[in-house]
C-alpha cells in the first residue's frame, strides 16, 4: 500500500509538471516599485522551496531551543538503565549468595534508580543475605511505608519474626498480611498455622472459612482441619467444666472427620459419663466402619459393665460387622475370645488378621527435617543455606519385611501357651516377636516423626493435622533399633491433657 501511495503521488507531480509545461501561462508581481514577471510552473516551484526552507530553519530553532531538555532525557534514560542493570546483577549476587557484591549493587541502584521500592528490596535481600538482620529489619519497615512495597515488607518482618521466636508479632504481621491480600495463599497458611500452634482454635477456624473461600485450601482438606479443630475445642470445653458443649462438638468433629478414631473415642467416652451407652456404642460402631482403631475396640469394651466373657465376643461380633475386613477387627474378636477361652475362634481371627493387610506402610516423608511452614522470601538466607540431612525413616515398603506384627506374634504366643501349654511353640513365636514388623503408630506424613498417642500438632515438626495411622517401616543400615523409631518421643501428655490456651469463648 505504501508503494501505491508513493507511486501515485509522484505521478500527481509529473502530471503538474506536464501541465504547467504545456500551459506555462505569465505571472506578473509589482511591489514598492519593483515588477517580476515568470512563469506559474517557476512561481510554484519558488513557492514549494521557499516552505521547505522556512520549515527547516524551524527544525533547527526547536533543535537548538530544546536541545538541554533533549539531554537530559537522554541522561535520565542512561542512568536509568544503569540502574536496572545494577538491580539485575545485584539479584543475581543475592541468588549466588554474594553479599558484598549485592551489598554494592544494592548501592548503585540506588544512586541511579528513583525508584525506592526496588532498591529497597535489594537492599534488604543484600543486609539479610550478609547476615545484618538489623539493617534487613530497618529495609523492610521502610518497606511497610508504600503500598506498592507493604506486602513484601510484611512478609520479611514476619520470617525474621519467626526466626526469632517471636510467635506473638509474627501472628500480627500474618494477620496484617492476610487482610492485605486474602487470596494470597502463604499469608492465610501463616496466621493458620501460627493460631493453631498457639492454641487459638476459634481464630483458626475463622481463618480457614476465609481460606476456602478464597479457594486458598482444597475444600476437603478444609473440612478435615475442621473436624480436628472441632476435635480440639471439645476438648477445651471439656477442661472447663461444659460437658454438654464438649459433646456437642465431639459430635461435630466425628461428622466432618469420620477418619479420626480419637474424636470417635472422645465422643463415646462423654455419652458413657452421661449414661448413655447405647449411643456410645453406636458412635464407634460408626466410627469403625472408616477407622478401624485399637483406641475405639478399648473404649467399645468399657460400654457395658460386668458382662459375661461371651456376652462380650458376641458384642465385639457385632462391631466386627461394621468393617469385616479389618485386620483390627480380627484383632479385637481374637482378643475377645482369648478372655473367653474360646481357643479356636481365638485361633481363627488371629489367622485372619496374620493373613490380612498391614495398614499402609508410611512412605518417606517429603519433610524429613523440621520446617518452618511459612514460605521464605527469595532470599538464600544464610542459615538456609545447608540443612542437615536427617536419617531416613523407610527404605521400602512392609513386604520387604514379611511376617506378622509385633502384637499378633506375642498373641499367638499367648494362645498356644494357654491352649496347648506348648512352651517350644510359645517360644518361636516370641523369638518371631523380636523379629516382626512393628505394629501400626500414628506417623507425621511432613517428618516422619512417630506417636502412638494422636496429635494435631506433630511434636517433632509442629505440622498440623499430618498424623495418620501406618506401619513404620525402615531398613537395618539406618541404624535404628526395633522399638518402632520411637526414641525420639518424649514423655508427653496425651492431646487430652496438653496446655489450652484457648483466647476466645468456643
Amino acid at each position: 500500500m505504501r508503494t501505491i501511495g508513493t507511486l501515485l503521488v509522484i505521478a500527481a507531480l509529473v502530471a503538474a509538471a506536464v501541465f504547467f509545461a504545456d500551459n506555462p501561462g505569465r505571472v506578473a508581481i509589482v511591489w514598492q516599485g519593483w515588477q517580476i514577471e515568470t512563469s506559474v510552473g517557476i512561481l510554484v516551484a519558488a513557492a514549494v522551496v521557499a516552505a521547505v526552507a522556512v520549515m527547516l530553519l524551524v527544525w533547527l530553532l526547536l533543535r537548538v531551543v530544546g536541545s538541554p531538555r533533549t539531554y537530559m532525557r537522554w541522561r535520565r534514560e542512561r542512568r536509568r538503565r544503569a540502574g536496572y542493570q545494577a538491580l539485575t546483577r545485584g539479584m543475581v549476587a543475592v541468588a549466588a549468595g554474594d553479599p558484598e557484591e549485592a551489598r554494592r549493587y544494592a548501592r548503585r541502584a540506588e544512586v541511579l534508580l528513583a525508584e525506592p521500592p526496588l532498591t529497597l528490596l535489594l537492599s534488604a535481600q543484600a543486609a539479610q543475605l550478609g547476615g545484618d538482620e538489623t539493617a534487613a529489619k530497618k529495609f523492610f519497615t521502610t518497606m511497610l511505608d508504600r503500598h506498592e512495597t507493604e506486602f513484601l515488607g510484611l512478609r520479611g518482618l514476619l520470617n525474621q519474626a519467626l526466626r526469632e521466636g517471636d510467635r506473638s508479632t509474627a501472628r500480627g504481621l500474618a494477620e496484617r498480611a492476610a487482610a492485605l491480600s486474602p487470596k494470597t495463599r502463604w499469608a492465610v497458611l501463616s496466621l493458620f498455622d501460627l493460631e493453631v500452634r498457639d492454641g487459638r482454635w476459634e481464630a483458626a477456624r475463622d481463618t480457614l472459612v476465609e481460606a476456602v473461600k478464597h479457594r486458598v485450601i482444597a475444600p476437603t482438606t478444609a473440612r478435615h482441619h475442621r473436624g480436628v479443630i472441632v476435635y480440639e475445642l471439645s476438648l477445651a470445653a471439656l477442661a472447663r467444666g461444659n460437658r454438654e458443649r464438649a459433646a456437642a462438638l465431639a459430635a461435630e468433629a466425628q461428622k466432618l472427620a469420620p477418619d479420626l478414631a480419637p474424636a470417635a473415642a472422645h465422643r463415646a467416652r462423654l455419652l458413657l459419663k452421661d449414661q448413655r451407652a447405647r449411643r456410645a456404642a453406636n458412635a464407634i460402631e460408626r466410627a469403625w466402619q472408616t477407622a478401624p482403631h485399637p483406641q475405639l475396640a478399648q473404649v467399645y469394651g468399657t460400654v457395658r459393665d460386668g458382662e459375661t466373657p461371651l456376652a462380650r465376643v458376641a458384642r465385639f461380633e457385632r462391631l466386627a460387622a461394621r468393617n469385616p475386613g479389618a485386620r483390627e477387627s480380627h484383632i479385637a474378636l481374637a482378643e475377645a475370645a482369648l478372655a473367653a477361652q474360646l481357643w479356636g475362634e481365638a485361633r481363627r481371627h488371629l489367622e485372619r488378621a496374620l493373613a490380612a493387610d498391614q495398614p499402609p506402610a508410611a512412605p518417606i516423608p517429603a519433610n524429613p527435617v523440621p520446617v518452618n511452614p511459612v514460605p521464605a522470601l527469595p532470599i538464600p538466607a544464610a542459615e538456609e543455606s545447608a540443612r542437615p540431612a536427617a536419617p531416613a525413616i523407610g527404605a521400602g515398603p512392609v513386604k520387604d519385611r514379611p511376617g506378622p506384627s509385633v502384637q499378633l506374634c506375642l498373641m499367638m504366643a499367648q494362645l498356644e501357651e494357654a491352649e496347648h501349654g506348648d512352651l517350644a511353640r510359645t517360644r518361636e513365636w516370641l523369638d518371631r516377636a523380636a523379629r516382626a514388623v512393628p505394629d501400626p503408630r500414628y506417623v507425621c506424613t511432613n517428618c516422619g516423626g512417630q506417636s502412638l498417642d494422636w496429635r494435631s500438632l506433630c511434636p517433632r515438626c509442629s505440622a498440623f493435622d499430618t498424623f495418620a495411622w501406618r506401619t513404620p517401616v525402615w531398613a537395618a543400615s539406618d541404624g535404628l533399633a526395633d522399638d518402632g523409631g520411637l526414641a525420639w518421643v518424649l514423655a508427653e501428655p496425651p492431646p487430652s491433657a496438653l496446655p489450652i490456651t484457648e483466647t476466645r469463648d468456643a
